[in-house]
């Protein structure tokens, strides 16, 4: 094999292929990236079984056709530090070299048919949706995702198609994210209620994919595998198994305290109220009255904190205790200006609502 790559572009698709690249296996061509090229094209991919990734490389010359499998990790420490424009790479009996203007590294392969196989996309796209909902969708709800349980249904995102809505819901058991993005067009009617759950690690893949806000990715399912295709990257992915929790049951529909507030500003009230939280104290009360929302904190080995709010709020008042770092996480993502907080009693959960299409459960802490 010997291809001519333009050492950008190249650099682009091993930084996303890398993220999949396990750093411990007890398989050492799992830490490997397997190139194939043929006359046309050349591909990249990469996988640790669980989730793949196929990837065309473009601006390349291909001069003779092949396939290698070599390591990753220095593969793509090679290509960052280059300053060429154009690298060449060749390969023989194993062993791969790449050269630039000034600089020539030898690099042991493995044999490429010992590589898994990576599953490409093949045939028409069970749904399809703008990468610029997706990834805003992404970003509004795998922040609540588990980052360690063992439901391991709440180590992923529920995908949830009703009509031309598709809802991501997320949570850890704490907390729950739920955001509603529009498809390109309504699926057929065997997809029109289907619920599958996407791991956590493939949800953060998609949001790395870099590309125009006119790009479409097609979705198919394929036995118990979501195949996601955008532009010249295929992901693969195993999806995870198991119930997710009934959401819908604890969502609150029956609060009467409801006040609209700036987020901004309340994110920055969050922020200093929890300035002085420790270890033992680490909750912030909200104390609604009539004109104002006053957040703080009391830690006895460190302090107090106060930050005042003027609010418009006509119900009975309420102190509730909330994790600041969960109400920090909701508000950088918000993407309107005010937001909606409802509240029952001290001991059921917030509701936080952003637009239509957003909504925030968030449990309360006793604050003693």
């Amino acid at each position: 094999m010997k291809v001519n790559f333009n050492r950008v572009a190249f650099g682009d698709a091993l930084g996303l292929l890398t993220s999949v690249v396990p750093s411990r296996t007890p398989k050492p061509i799992l830490k490997c990236v397997k190139i194939t090229a043929d006359e046309k094209q050349v591909r990249i991919c990469a996988t640790d079984l669980e989730v793949g990734i196929n990837y065309s490389v473009s601006q390349v010359q291909v001069e003779q056709a092949g396939e290698t499998v070599v390591p990753a990790d220095r593969l793509a420490a090679i290509v960052r530090e280059s300053v060429d424009e154009v690298l060449s790479m060749q390969t023989s009996e194993g062993i791969c070299e790449i050269k630039g203007a000034d600089s020539h590294f030898t690099i042991y392969g493995q044999e490429a048919e010992q590589y898994p196989s990576v599953p490409d996309f093949d045939g028409a796209a069970d749904i399809e949706i703008s990468l610029e909902n997706l990834q805003a969708g992404i970003e509004q709800c795998l922040f609540a995702t588990a980052k360690e349980s063992t439901r391991y249904a709440i180590n992923g995102v529920l995908w949830e198609i009703k009509g031309k809505k598709l809802s991501l819901v997320a949570t850890d058991g704490r907390r729950l994210a739920r955001v509603k993005v529009n498809l390109a067009s309504a699926p057929e009617k065997k997809f029109a209620e289907v619920k599958i759950i996407v791991p956590a690690k493939t949800m953060s893949l998609l949001s790395k994919i870099g590309s125009s806000d006119k790009d479409t990715v097609a979705v198919k399912l394929v036995d118990n595998q979501v195949l996601i295709r955008c532009a010249n990257v295929v992901v693969s992915s195993s999806l995870v198994e198991g119930n997710f929790p009934k959401y819908e049951d604890i969502i609150p529909t029956d609060y009467d305290k409801k006040l609209k507030l700036p987020t901004e500003a309340v994110l920055s009230a969050v922020r200093r109220s929890a300035l002085l939280t420790s270890e033992e104290s680490r909750g912030i009360k909200l104390s609604i009255g009539k004109k104002t929302l006053v957040f703080s904190c009391r830690a006895p080995e460190t302090g107090d904190a106060q930050v005042e709010l003027p609010i418009d709020y006509t119900a009975e008042p309420i102190e509730i205790g909330f994790n600041p770092q969960f109400f920090i996480d909701v508000l950088r993502i918000i993407r309107t200006e005010e937001f909606e907080l409802e509240l029952g009693q001290p001991d059921r959960p917030g509701l936080i609502k952003s637009g239509a299409n957003f909504l925030y459960v968030l449990m309360p802490i006793n604050l003693g």
